[in-house]
């Protein structure tokens, strides 16, 4: 492990990435590795602790991603790894259709009651976000009887067919892999920086809740044939998008005026990201189904499914499930994390950390006319790049070129967005102070240098 003398030396570049390691191991990858499997940083890692990772180079990053939002406690956190090493002595996999085992249940119980909802739940434990969204259908379509689920433009749900299909993007996602799964239709998010009614919100009336209402439930689908919505509280790859205020109330109005079980998409956003557990708490909002993932397990594949326990409860026999779905090892990691979270008060900590980046990122976007929008919430914040802020012409070279600079400095950014052009934040949850400022610091030094 690195320990706190290391960690006080990040960033530190001792040669310019990718270095003569990192550049060997990149050709293997092109070698063996197809180019479908993408790549943003072309670095190879060898350890991380906290928020710092190294790579085989010797080169140290401050790292604001998180790997894609999944360490959100830090990389290889010590009370975490004891407690994987002292499950792998005692079971690593048995199945849960096979036999029953303690940390399935422990976490399945966990879940149903740190999620949002004063009402009995029950869970399923998988693999990946995609998984448990394809489960989250099924459990749907099965329930209401009704095939038909809604989806948004702009949205990311997974690489496997139903939840691609539920995506709202097509490059990369969807190239050449047509034709898809029957009975998704697609509506406009509450995307306000780019309206695609071109309105203003708030005098916009919520035209894009009013377009499923008055529009695609009579031009594409009955509302009777429609079982399920399912919608990102805040579109993680479409930007960072978070809706106004009133628009997830609108939303779920809309879904029980029909019948129709809101799904709401927390894979991302889950888990203290947005400064709650969850982020549709901050609309106050209950979701008849949420899936999870991503920070669940600190880095092991895991993902659930939590639902009314109506819907759950009939589900037919043997039709959900996996072989690796609930591994004792994610299992055990996660009722780590989740026991880290409250003891520490990450959740409130996190909605501290979002208000320092939040001020911070709005002061370079008064400097900085690159900077067209900040948006987000809590540490889950994102700036979109644009060339002019009057025509909104996404800059998506500089995207690229800032997330390059950055790279150089000793600084791990992500980027997302319907045209790449948007530079999205997410430190992990627990970050020092003074690395936090000083990956902002070079995040400024970046966006001044790519501006000029």
């Amino acid at each position: 492990m690195m320990g706190v003398e290391t960690m006080s030396e990040a960033p530190k570049i001792v040669t310019l990435p990718p270095g003569p390691k990192s550049r060997r191991l990149l050709e293997e990858r092109e070698r063996y590795v197809p180019p479908g499997v993408y790549l943003i940083a072309p670095i190879a890692l060898e350890r991380a602790e906290g928020a710092v990772v190294e790579d085989v180079d010797g080169n140290r990053y401050i790292d604001f991603t998180s790997g894609i939002g999944v360490t959100s406690l830090g990389h290889t956190r010590r009370e975490i790894v004891e407690v994987i090493k002292e499950q792998a002595e005692r079971l690593i996999h048995t199945c849960i259709h096979v036999t029953n085992y303690r940390p399935y249940l422990d976490l399945a119980k966990e879940l149903t009651e740190i999620t949002p909802g004063r009402f009995p739940k029950r869970a399923i434990l998988l693999n990946s976000g995609a998984e448990a969204v394809e489960n989250a259908v099924k459990i749907v379509r099965q329930y209401s009887k009704r095939p038909g689920i809604i989806s948004f433009e702009n949205s990311f749900h997974g690489r496997t067919y139903m939840a691609l299909t539920l995506t709202g993007k097509w490059d990369p996602y969807k190239v050449g892999f047509a034709p898809f799964v029957p009975g998704v239709y697609m509506a406009p998010y509450a995307y306000c920086y780019r309206c695609p009614f071109h309105l203003n919100y708030p005098d916009c009336g919520l035209a894009c809740v009013e377009y499923i209402e008055k529009s695609l439930l009579k031009t594409q689908v009955p509302p009777q044939e429609v079982g399920g919505l399912i919608a990102e509280p805040i579109q993680g790859e479409g930007g960072f998008i978070a809706p106004p205020p009133d628009y997830f109330k609108a939303l779920k109005a809309l879904c029980d005026d029909h019948g129709i079980l809101l799904i709401i998409d927390e894979v991302q956003t889950g888990f203290g990201r947005t400064g709650r557990w969850f982020a549709i708490e901050h609309w106050g909002v209950e979701p008849d189904v949420m899936t999870m993932g991503k920070a669940i397990a600190a880095g092991l594949p895991l993902s659930a499914v939590v639902a009314r326990d109506e819907l759950m409860r009939d589900v037919y026999p043997g039709s959900l499930g996996g072989t690796y779905g609930g591994n004792p090892l994610a299992c055990v990691a996660a009722l780590k994390v989740i026991e880290i979270i409250k003891r520490d008060g990450i959740v409130e900590r996190a909605a501290r950390l979002g208000e320092k980046i939040s001020k911070r990122l709005g002061e370079m976007g008064e400097r900085y006319e690159i900077i067209g929008d900040i948006r987000g919430k809590g540490p889950m914040m994102a700036m979109e790049l644009v060339k002019d802020r009057g025509t909104k012409e996404p800059a998506v070279e500089e995207t690229k070129e800032v997330l390059k600079t950055a790279l150089n400095r000793g600084l791990l950014l992500l980027k997302a967005g319907l045209y790449g052009n948007v530079v999205r934040l997410h430190p992990p949850l627990t970050i020092e102070d003074e690395l936090l400022e000083k990956g902002l610091d070079l995040l400024e030094e970046t966006i001044r240098s790519v501006s000029q």
